[in-house]
């Protein structure tokens, strides 16, 4: 059975820190392809693969890509599920990069049949 502890599991998990740089033109869009991210189901062990992407417009401040390479690799043994793994992504490049707009979408290898993406908006979309 799932529990609370399942659910919120890796949402609090210390992960390296996203550093940036200062950005010099404004008014264009940045995709960054994370081909080899990994993590851990928080309720059976096993790993979930996946690609990641983050998708952007900076404005003051861009990503520093070593940064997020190592924040990345910190999820390699965080129990956390697909879905809170992509918004904890998304809320965590919003504080560090303060970008005009961004998207992380998380495309999950098959697992059981099933293939699982999840894609998360700032500012959230409207319902």
């Amino acid at each position: 059975m799932y529990t609370e502890r399942h659910a919120e599991s890796g949402i609090g998990t210390k992960l390296p820190t996203l550093e940036c740089w200062p950005n010099q033109y404004p008014g264009y869009e940045v995709t960054i392809e994370i081909s080899e991210f990994t993590s851990v189901c928080p309720r059976t062990g096993l790993p979930d693969f996946g690609i990641v992407r983050i998708r952007y417009s900076p404005r003051k401040w861009c990503v520093e890509l070593k940064s997020l390479k190592y924040y990345v690799n910190g999820y390699r043994n965080v129990g956390i599920f697909q879905e809170n793994a992509v918004n904890r992504i998304l809320k965590d490049f919003v504080t560090a990069v303060s970008p005009a707009w961004a998207v992380v979408t998380g495309e999950f290898n098959v697992r059981g049949g099933l293939k699982t993406v999840v894609e998360a908006h700032y500012p959230k979309k409207r319902s």
